[in-house]
């Protein structure tokens, strides 16, 4: 079997598709490995629950649960993913069990959900972990309305569930390992504060709220799919952190929907369920999920609509009706987050902005004196762990921006602010990474010149911190580049200080645009 299986060369179907995944380009082919590994994963947990005897439902399920183990769990550390995939279960089945018995009793089952949808949301304030840990309990709960799961079908799902994280962490951890090997990455902490002070806390009541009004006028629309509109209000929450993300993460929603309810007509209503293809646009849909998660959310959830209109049919339940109720519950909750992001503890757009570009700032400012106190000879950890941890927080910062430079967004100087910040920071990241491969190269030395330089930078970071208005010619108090050029004479740490100087130049010109009132003109 395993010699029909190979091609020319004696490399297996296996060998060659990791072959293909390399030459994509590392971001790309990173992407691709984990997407790959998903569509392996999903796919052994799916076959091995049907292997077992277990019935369409469960299988169901324990599909859905190895796509959230794989998708949910991105602990910096390969050791630290193990941990939060073994407690997915301990946390998650107890859910799945009360949504169970609670399914014929709707206000104590709606409270529950509730309930779920907060604890969810608000133990986001632990990281990674916590975030991967809520979404998996949320689902869980969900799944239950999904798959109208009472206490008789209970053994066999989480039977299912069991089989499909054991496969999933085969997948993860042995057959395809592709964190092994790369080193732990960065991870950024939550944003702190006490109280309603804190991000994730006033997040958690505003999901409340968005849930809460979802599940209403969801059971308004339909008695039977009212948890769609609570599921969308719910994911539009995943991962933003002020009102303009929100808003914008909402019509990508329902964008992506739309756009897969038109192929779910075209696919998945003439296939009604037949196996062979709904296996194969299933997997392929897997693979999109995972490929086009951190680059859209459009389509993803593409995707993902696509995924359940197949399933639907698959469990024998799908018709066109059955999608345009898709679509007004997804607009349904779409419109709960919108109404409670601007009504419950509003965070805007604005102040979650600076407190990432500030700690991007600070980020900068550790990289230099990293790379500075190893031109000095000092002893200890070098500027590399910082920039992989600016990298994460220029991501962010991106991430946070994005509702202000959206095409369609109306506030001009706002988005001209934004591009300006933007542009900046990026200057900043290409001069520390310069100035680290500086730092590096054996010629360059410590002398009085560089000293100086970083004290600069010191100065210049303080009136970046510093509130109010920017001091008068504070953007123009750094040297020009071929100024710094023309006054000091070549020495061996001639590249790390021009790269100081750019970044001092950069850093005073952050000034103005982080000093300028929102609104106005820059």
């Amino acid at each position: 079997m395993e010699k029909s299986l190979r091609k020319p060369g004696g490399r297996t179907p296996a060998h060659l598709l990791r072959r293909t995944v390399a030459t994509l380009g590392p971001e790309r082919s990173l992407r691709a490995r984990v997407s790959s590994r998903a569509v392996l994963g999903i796919g052994l947990a799916v076959a091995v629950c049907a292997l077992s005897g277990l019935p369409l439902q469960a299988t169901v399920a324990g599909g859905l649960v190895a796509l959230l183990a794989l998708f949910t769990v991105v602990d910096t550390t390969v050791r630290a993913q193990a941990l939060t995939t073994a407690l997915l279960p301990a946390v998650g089945f107890p859910v799945l069990a009360l949504a169970a018995f609670l399914h014929e009793l709707p206000l104590a089952r709606d409270a529950a959900f509730l309930a779920v949808v907060f604890a969810g949301v608000y133990a986001r304030r632990w990281g990674p972990r916590g975030n991967a840990l809520g979404i998996f309990a949320f689902m869980e709960f969900f799944a239950a309305q999904f798959l109208r799961t009472g206490p008789e079908q209970l053994p066999q799902t989480v039977a299912a569930g069991l089989l499909a994280l054991a496969a999933a962490a085969l997948a993860r951890f042995v057959l395809w390992p592709v964190e092994r090997g790369a080193g732990p990455q960065p991870a950024i902490a939550p944003v702190g504060g006490r109280g309603l002070s804190r991000p994730t806390t006033r997040q958690a009541f505003q999901a409340l709220a968005a849930c809460g009004f979802a599940m209403a006028a969801g059971q308004a629309l339909s008695l039977d799919r009212w948890y769609w509109a609570v599921g969308a209000a719910w994911w539009i929450f995943v991962n933003t952190a002020s009102r303009g993300e929100t808003l914008v993460r909402g019509f990508r929603r329902v964008l992506g929907t739309v756009a897969g309810l038109a192929a779910g007509l075209l696919i998945a209503v003439p296939t009604d369920g037949a196996m062979a293809p709904t296996l194969a646009v299933v997997a392929c849909c897997v693979f999109g999920i995972f490929f086009s998660a951190p680059l859209s959310y459009s389509w993803m959830m593409f995707f993902v609509t696509l995924m359940v209109g197949m399933l639907y049919g698959l469990l024998g339940v799908l018709h066109p009706g059955l999608l345009g109720l898709r679509l007004e519950e997804t607009a349904v909750g779409a419109l709960g987050a919108v109404l409670a992001v601007a009504l419950v503890l509003p965070v805007t757009t604005h102040a979650a902005t600076e407190v990432w570009i500030r700690r991007a700032v600070h980020c900068v400012h550790e990289c230099a004196l990293a790379a500075a106190r190893r031109l000095a000879g000092e002893s200890g950890d070098g500027p590399e762990a910082r920039i992989a941890e600016l990298e994460l927080l220029l991501g962010r910062v991106r991430l946070s921006v994005a509702p202000l430079v959206h095409p369609l967004s109306p506030l001009r100087a706002r988005k001209a602010r934004a591009r300006q910040v933007l542009a900046l920071l990026d200057d900043c990241a290409r001069q520390v990474r310069g100035l680290a491969e500086a730092a590096a190269d054996p010629a360059a030395s410590h002398d009085a010149r560089l000293t100086a330089a970083c004290e600069r930078l010191e100065a210049a970071v303080r009136r970046l911190a510093a509130p109010g208005p920017v001091p008068a010619g504070a953007a123009a108090g750094a040297l020009a580049p071929d100024a710094c050029a023309a006054a000091e004479p070549p020495g061996p740490g001639d590249r790390a200080l021009a790269h100081l100087h750019a970044l001092e130049n950069a850093l005073h010109q952050l000034a103005t645009p982080l000093h300028t009132p929102p609104r106005a003109t820059v």
